[in-house]
């Protein structure tokens, strides 16, 4: 079944509990997957850490509803145990679920599946011949003096409410019997509500159950509350139960109980107050793993906590993933399959079709090499990124930006995600070999992406948080400067420029999360992006110059646009076969 550790709000611990439980089933011998929901990279590394395997991703704004479900069976179904951590509070997510990337501009070809022409969204093919509906005939009638507009008590059920009540709930919903009348799935509509790519999505899309986590520190009797608003706002999320976190004493402990009797939700877990158990932070949330050299012993705190404060009896049949519901252990799959799978849930067979996954037929050509840079200046990455280049035929081959002294051999791309080249600056900048390496590389024109932390270092300069400056590849002529500023949320992006990956005119969907600006832009954005949610304007960003080149501040999960990596294993391929001939020659 597997189980979803959620929180009532961002910094009750979630990352904790899950944590600890991670840690306890995998010192215990037990395989385990972890999934994290939303766009995060560091909560990810954690999960690595403790268990061993990639922990993947359940974003549905990056990816999309049926990318989530694949994934999830996919390699849930590779383990005896699942478990999946929540984002900020259980509800919280976006307004208003994006479109699909099918419908945004008509289509993958656009040339043979045109857009709406905009008149047609107004009204008529042409509007001087088929003008728009007028607001008179969207209001009620032709004439609005003779044919008044429909009156409220009609919209809401009738003219006299009280013998003809609007549409109940239920009904808005999707039906009388909503077991039997299901609502729609994309996302919960009722009340202004609207929870996409949350906890809550999530567990619904896949029919799990919850395991709130409640910070018990400053409250006593409110927990019932808490618990009671949280279990009773949308009956189609089942919080199995809670986990009681800061809890300070026996005695307060005794008042919580008392308090949550009357709701008789099971108590999976309480964990007392811990001093001694913390995970440093910084401005872009947790300290990244490669740069806790205690952290092992973090963890055997964390397991020697878990074996106390949890009720593993009734835990662990939560916990059971599908494979290990059925009494065998998942066997390793081609990662990235794309036929389609038939898999049990519940008591049926059901036959999903990953239609992001249809990349994923293994290259018969050889192999092409990208170094991926991976140290602890750059490692925000996607495993599914990783997993789609390597279906497709790319070889990764990582290397250290900041030990390193040159770039791999034979290489026919570079990747450089985000990470934090600002804490690292100064190493960075004393490596002027691998600077020099990077620079003649691209100059050559090898194809080279580079995301956020990426695009800085590509940068002339850094300047970090003191304010200092520090030297670096110098492709793009600007400077990478840090600030006190978040920039942080999901983006809608319009291509402006063709680039490595993307054309002129494609909407992509991404996210950004950094602190950092540049003081110039280019002249030729590479996006013009806005809001997830809305139309709010975010800015023109990005760069495509030289033409090898895409480097934005915009993380992407190309899950949702496959044809980015064959695209860019393509050009790879190019400039492998022009090297090979020039050097013939």
């Amino acid at each position: 079944m597997a189980v979803i550790i959620a929180g009532e709000r961002s910094g009750v611990g979630k990352t904790t509990v899950t944590l600890t439980l991670l840690s306890c089933l995998s010192r215990r011998g037990l395989k385990v997957q972890s999934f994290k929901v939303g766009p995060d990279y560091i909560d990810p590394m954690f999960h690595k850490h403790v268990t061993g395997r990639a922990c993947r991703n359940l974003d549905p704004v990056l990816t999309s509803e049926n990318y989530v479900k694949e994934c999830f069976y996919r390699f849930s179904n590779l383990c005896e145990y699942a478990l999946i951590e929540g984002v900020m509070g259980l509800f919280d997510g976006v307004s208003t679920p994006p479109l699909p990337l099918s419908l945004v501009k008509g289509g993958v070809d656009e040339e043979k599946t045109p857009p709406l022409p905009l008149p047609l969204l107004m009204g008529g093919f042409d509007e001087g011949k088929t003008p728009p509906l007028p607001l008179s005939l969207l209001r009620g009638g032709v004439d609005e003096e003779k044919t008044p507009p429909l009156p409220l008590p009609l919209l809401r059920g009738g003219v006299d409410e009280e013998k003809t009540p609007p549409l109940p709930l239920p009904l808005l919903k999707g039906g009388v019997d909503e077991e039997k009348t299901s609502p729609l799935e994309i996302t919960l509509e009722k009340e202004g509500v609207n929870d996409f790519a949350s906890t809550a999505h999530i567990a619904r899309l896949l029919n799990l159950p919850v395991l709130l986590v409640v910070d018990c520190g400053r409250l006593s009797g409110s927990v019932a509350a808490i618990v009671h608003g949280y279990r009773s706002f949308d009956k189609q999320v089942n919080i199995a139960g809670v986990i009681l976190n800061r809890v300070g004493s026996d005695r307060h402990l005794s008042l919580l109980k008392n308090s949550l009797e009357s709701l008789q939700i099971p108590i999976y877990g309480v964990i007392k107050r811990q001093e001694n158990i913390t995970i440093s932070d910084r401005h872009l949330g947790l300290v990244p793993t490669a740069e806790l050299p205690q952290l092992n012993e973090l963890i055997d705190k964390l397991v020697n906590l878990g074996e106390g404060c949890f009720d593993w009896e009734s835990l662990l049949p939560l916990l059971l993933s599908e494979e290990g519901d059925k009494g065998t252990r998942g066997k390793e799959d081609k990662v990235m399959g794309g036929d389609g799978e038939t898999r049990g849930q519940g008591d049926k067979e059901t036959t999903r079709q990953a239609e992001n996954l249809e990349i994923s037929t293994p290259s018969s050509r050889s192999p092409i090499k990208i170094a991926v840079a991976y140290d602890k200046a750059f490692n925000f990455y996607y495993q599914d990124n990783f997993d789609f280049l390597q279906s497709l035929g790319g070889e990764l081959v990582f290397w250290s930006p900041l030990e390193d002294s040159e770039l791999p051999k034979d290489i026919g791309g570079i990747y450089f995600g985000g990470g934090f080249p600002e804490v690292f600056a100064e190493q960075l900048a004393d490596n002027s070999s691998a600077r020099d390496s990077v620079k003649a590389a691209i100059c050559s024109g090898i194809p080279t992406i580079a995301e956020c932390g990426g695009l800085m270092y590509l940068c002339e300069q850094i300047v970090d948080m003191t304010g200092k400056s520090w030297e670096m590849v110098g492709i793009l002529p600007t400077t990478a400067l840090m600030d006190k500023r978040l920039t942080l949320g999901y983006r809608r992006a319009m291509v402006l420029q063709d680039s490595l990956l993307v054309d002129r005119g494609k909407i992509i969907y991404g996210h950004e999360f950094h602190r950092s600006r540049l003081i110039s832009n280019s002249g030729k954005p590479l996006f013009e992006t806005y809001r997830i949610d809305c139309d709010e304007f975010t800015g023109k960003e990005g760069w495509v110059s030289p033409q090898n080149l895409h480097a934005s501040y915009i993380h992407m999960h190309w899950a949702n646009c496959t044809e980015i990596p064959q695209r860019f294993l393509e050009r790879c391929r190019v400039f492998n076969r022009l090297l090979t001939n020039r050097n013939f020659f």
